[in-house]
């Protein structure tokens, strides 16, 4: 077990002392350098861009989003637990870190040619895409597996929800920026023009997401390298880190009976975690192809759901502490589904399947009921969707045996992204067959009821290697 107890609990991390307080925070700031790409251009902005102008056919345009996002899903589910275990043998995770952030910088940065109606690069903007998240995403695995090296177990939970905290602050910062800059004087919602003339025409605006993101990124991910201590490097050549770390996962993964309840836990989280992460995406595409929001509006509906998001994470991170995760996970599980659900009950002229209201009005962004309900479902998702990561992840920190950090937290990794592909595909058959944006949201609640489920029988207790 980590630390003991008493004041050696409150000092002690995994493998040692903990860090101290400026490396502790300058760890969780990486969440304040990654989530604008997962916010701005991911959920709210580029994402529905893509679909509804970028590929021109706001149902066509879900479809190649979800089949763009399920083979980066599937690519990180592969290559996760793979590079964990042979970070676990060669020691260090910075250098995986760097090597990966120079990738996600480029391809994001190639964001900025997704120009309307250019048919010979559809696929070159979605392989871009799809790079960009597969890059970032095993970042954050690496990230992770830091945690319990960082904090002691007294604070993880604080720790873990501070992180995601401050990267929706970062998000709401950034999204700030972007929209008093480009989005609102594009739309004309203020009285100056965008900033270098960046603004409606070519989409400019939405297409420059991906550079803004890139470079936000590379400021604002500088103190984690600087500040927050890695473990040391063992006297290890890369062929023989690679021989040894391949060689532990398969050891790992054929003994994992021996580790049964990280198993039960890791199987919830791949389910819940899916439906999770297709509110982020397919919830601002759903609501700009159900209502024709723009990028404007959109901004909006994003600054004020990232605010409870925020609010959320924080929040969820004391709650994790005097509660314990699996409560916290059930709290947010269950805000997650009564928002995705009055979501679904939602049309353009119709609220609680089928109840008719006035529609949306011209010129009046939010101004119609159904949109004021949908913000407020919003509202729901994000007050959940910060506990449920926060919580997830200081449960893994609990759960993951000394010594396997990086390995386990590439099974982390793997159990957000070996079903990563079925959400998003599931959304575009549906699509497809019923021609129609709602079935989507029904795959959410249903992936988030059954994690919910899953969830139950475990347990918290930390394996033994």
């Amino acid at each position: 077990m980590v630390g003991g107890s008493g004041g050696a609990l409150a000092h002690n991390a995994v493998g040692g002392p903990a860090a101290r307080p400026l490396g502790q925070y300058s760890w969780a700031f990486f969440d304040w350098a990654n989530q604008p790409y997962f916010t701005i251009v991911g959920s709210l902005i580029f994402g529905p861009y893509f679909a509804t102008f970028f590929i021109a056919d706001e149902t066509r345009g879900q479809e190649i989003l979800g089949y763009t996002l399920g083979l980066a899903g599937l690519v990180m589910a592969l290559l996760s637990p793979v590079a964990g275990a042979i970070s676990d043998a060669a020691g260090r995770r910075k250098p995986w870190m760097a090597g990966l952030s120079a990738v996600f910088v480029l391809a994001a940065l190639a964001h900025w040619w997704a120009v309307p109606g250019a048919p010979d690069g559809i696929w070159h903007i979605a392989l871009a895409v799809a790079l960009a998240n597969v890059t970032l995403e095993m970042a954050v695995v690496f990230n992770n597996s830091m945690l319990p090296t960082v904090a002691p177990a007294n604070r993880l939970g604080f720790l873990s929800g501070f992180g995601y905290g401050i990267g929706y602050v970062g998000g709401i910062v950034a999204l700030l920026l972007l929209q008093l800059a480009f989005f609102l004087p594009a739309e004309d919602l203020v009285p100056w023009p965008p900033l270098f003339g960046i603004g409606a025409e070519g989409h400019a605006a939405d297409r420059l997401t991906g550079p803004f993101s890139a470079i936000w990124y590379l400021v604002f991910v500088l103190p984690m390298f600087l500040f927050t201590p890695d473990v040391p490097a063992r006297a290890i050549g890369a062929g023989a880190a690679i021989r040894e770390g391949l060689g532990r996962l398969w050891a790992t993964l054929r003994k994992l009976r021996r580790y049964g309840n990280i198993v039960r836990f890791l199987i919830a989280r791949m389910i819940f975690n899916d439906g999770l992460n297709a509110i982020f995406v397919f919830g601002p595409v759903y609501a700009a192809g159900l209502f024709g929001w723009k990028s404007g509006t959109l901004s909006v509906f994003g600054l004020l759901v990232l605010i409870f998001w925020a609010v959320g994470a924080f929040a969820g991170g004391v709650l994790d502490d005097r509660l314990g995760p699996k409560r916290t996970l059930y709290i947010s599980l269950a805000a997650l589904m009564a928002g995705s659900l009055l979501g679904l009950s939602l049309g353009r002229e119709s609220i609680l399947f089928g109840l008719a209201v006035p529609g949306v009005e011209p010129g009046r962004p939010l101004g119609s009921l159904p949109e004021q309900l949908f913000l407020f479902a919003g509202i729901i998702m994000g007050l959940g969707a910060g506990p449920a990561q926060s919580a997830s992840r200081s449960l893994m920190a609990r759960l993951a045996p000394d010594g396997m950090l990086t390995e386990f937290f590439g099974l982390y990794a793997l159990s957000g992204k070996a079903a990563a592909f079925l959400a998003p595909v599931l959304i575009a058959v549906l699509t497809g067959i019923f021609d129609s944006l709602r079935p989507g949201l029904v795959v959410i609640i249903a992936l988030l009821a059954i994690g919910l489920v899953l969830l139950l029988p475990v347990r918290i207790e930390r394996a033994d290697p």
